[in-house]
């Protein structure tokens, strides 16, 4: 059975204000070419479809209209969860539809995927938390757990766990409770397999995953994850790596467009698995091509910044730009000079240097003045411009605190 792996597609993502719909739609078409040159039996998509909750009807139609593309006609099972960035409900509700196009759909752990035919394919059984799934006379069992929130963690773990138990279980605790209790639908005979989206412990972000998962209460250590699957398909992290403590099972396969400044020059990769009852499964990355890159430009001064950008201003990329500058500040039509030249620039940010240089914040924070306090603050969100007077004396006044106290 060979899979397809792939995660984290934020169709209708923008970045600072700019579309990257033209990417995904270049992306997407790769990726169904490599579906079907891979002769690919089973696509799994591991959540973040969308960006947003609510999605635009452009990413809607991009979306519906790929999966249509790589089941040609339900030859090709796909099978989609959902990630913290998309709406469960409104990701299954096609799912009626979704079936004979061979399109299988769960957005909630407590999801069944309803028994039948999905295109040529079939379910053949299902519950909570599973799939069991009859592929070109292959089986193959998955266990599903697209995003799982505290609250719908709960839905599905709570009711199981003694009392007292569910306040001790930490949340990577109860995701391996949850796997753990559905292991036993593994068989010898079918290709045993586990999807989720979630943050695994010591994996490495990638820089524009979003919250509170990333901050330490919704990490999973990887030996909680299923140890009976011979491979599992993850999403949530946009750089491709393994999970750490899986002996080599668990795999982010990344997303397909680097959708931070922090993500640029990361690999683009989907991957595929071709897996046999039994058998350690044999792992292929397949390398994506950079659609549009992003650039991270420094120069020493002004002038360097507009030879920059007068050199590359036909390169199709976006571009952060950061500039040295002993006056503490870019003027309005040096900046309109760059733009003209360049016009996917995102970002121009001075870096004052000399007299201009911005005090770190540590330097004396308890020695130092309302006043002071509110002029590095200022200083450092307004690349050394210094605040009007009128601004620090209102700022001041509201404060509760005069002049003479101020020293001024």
């Amino acid at each position: 059975m060979r899979i397809l792996h792939t995660a984290d597609w934020h169709l209708g993502k923008n970045i600072e204000g700019q579309s990257r719909l033209k990417e995904q739609k270049e992306f997407l078409e790769d990726f169904t070419r490599i579906a079907r040159e891979e002769q690919a039996d089973l696509v799994i998509i591991a959540g973040d479809i969308y960006d947003s909750v609510n999605p635009s009807a452009e990413a809607e139609k991009l979306f519906y209209h790929t999966l249509k593309a790589v089941t040609e006609g339900g030859k090709r099972l796909v099978l989609v969860i959902a990630g913290n960035h998309d709406s469960p409900e409104r990701l299954v509700a096609a799912g009626p539809l979704a079936m004979e196009h061979g399109i299988l759909m769960a957005g909630l752990p407590k999801t069944v995927i309803p028994k039948g035919a999905y295109g040529n394919h079939q379910v053949t059984d299902s519950g909570e938390g599973y799939v069991e799934l009859e592929i070109n006379g292959e089986r193959a069992v998955i266990l599903l757990l697209p995003y799982p929130s505290e609250k719908r963690l709960g839905e599905v773990i709570y009711r199981e766990m003694e009392e007292g138990q569910e306040r001790a279980a930490s949340y990577g605790e109860r995701v391996g409770l949850f796997f753990s209790r559905l292991e036993k639908h593994y068989r010898e005979d079918t290709v045993n397999l586990a999807v989720s989206h979630l943050f695994a412990m010591d994996a490495s972000a990638g820089g524009s995953e979003r919250g509170l998962e990333l901050g330490g209460s919704y990490l999973v250590d990887g030996s909680l994850l299923p140890q009976k699957a011979q491979y599992i398909a993850l999403g949530h992290v946009h750089k491709p790596q393994a999970v750490p403590h899986t002996e080599g099972r668990a795999f982010y396969s990344g997303a397909p467009i680097a959708y931070h400044r922090s993500e640029a020059g990361v690999k683009r990769q989907c991957i595929l698995v071709e897996a046999h009852p039994g058998q350690n499964v044999v792992k292929k990355e397949i390398p994506l091509p950079v659609y549009k890159p992003i650039r991270i430009w420094r120069a020493k001064d002004v002038e360097e910044a507009i030879s920059l950008c007068e050199a590359n201003k036909n390169e199709d990329s976006f571009v952060y730009l950061e500039i040295q500058t002993d006056r503490g500040y870019i003027r309005e039509d040096e900046i309109r000079k760059m733009k003209s030249l360049k016009s996917d620039i995102l970002e121009i940010r001075p870096i004052p240097t000399g007299a201009a240089a911005i005090l770190e914040p540590e330097e004396g924070l308890e020695e130092k003045s309302l006043k002071d306090l509110f002029i590095q603050y200022y200083r450092r969100e307004n690349g050394g411009a210094l605040p009007d007077q009128e601004l620090t004396d209102l700022l001041l006044e509201l404060a509760g605190e005069t002049k003479e106290e101020e020293g001024l």
